[in-house]
């Protein structure tokens, strides 16, 4: 097991999506960019606390499925809610090429840390609960400091076959291009992606929680 991540039954994973549909009452919302949403901070939530974002069916107006084919690429998948032994989540599937100097595939979010304490300036990461093929899967972050299209803060997690939780501390993601700060702040982030990226294979992840500590 990755020293990142730790393992969670179906029955606790039902647990933590009962919970995260409980916390999504919390979470308001705005309009984004190209008619999606903006994933946005609840009033309820108070220093200390998690930030929660459960992938349950009526969270789908907030994410959107983006390829390499934006830029020229031939990566195929999609984006679907599923549900299954009492966990809701979304799942990422599709076939990553590298043809054509593409190589990704990802679902997307606009967020807000507006309402947060401080705007999110005392988070200290991200935590996932995936399950997958037992690939390499990345999380992508961008921040008002990110000016290019291909400028993005990353880290990586590992996706088995049973339910775990990926715990990516800030000071674990690295600049696309090595630029300035080296981390993201939190209270800059704009954006979260989950992605299939940089190399031929076949993509099957599925997400249960996005969770900010």
């Amino acid at each position: 097991m990755d020293e990142n991540t730790r393992q969670t039954t179906p029955k606790q994973g039902g647990r933590i999506a009962r919970q995260a549909r409980a916390a999504a009452a919390t979470i308001a919302f705005a309009v984004g960019v190209a008619g999606a949403g903006v994933l946005g901070s609840g009033t309820g939530v108070q220093a200390g606390e998690d930030f929660r974002f459960p992938m349950t069916a009526d969270q789908a107006a907030y994410w959107r499925f983006v390829t390499d084919g934006v830029m020229g690429g031939v990566s195929r998948g999609k984006l679907s809610f599923e549900s299954s032994d009492d966990v809701d989540y979304v799942r990422l599937t599709g076939d990553v090429s590298t043809a054509n100097n593409g190589g990704f595939i990802q679902l997307r979010a606009g967020i807000s840390m507006a309402g947060l304490p401080a705007g999110g300036a005392g988070l200290d990461g991200i935590r996932i609960l995936s399950r997958g093929n037992g690939e390499k899967y990345f999380v992508h972050l961008r921040t008002r400091d990110n000016r290019r299209p291909w400028h993005y803060y990353a880290a990586s997690f590992l996706a088995g076959g049973d339910w775990r939780e990926a715990t990516l501390p800030f000071d674990s993601f690295r600049h696309s291009a090595g630029l300035s700060p080296a981390s993201p702040r939190p209270q800059d982030i704009v954006s979260i992606g989950i992605v299939a990226y940089g190399r031929n294979h076949r993509a099957d992840l599925s997400v249960a929680a996005i969770t900010l500590y």
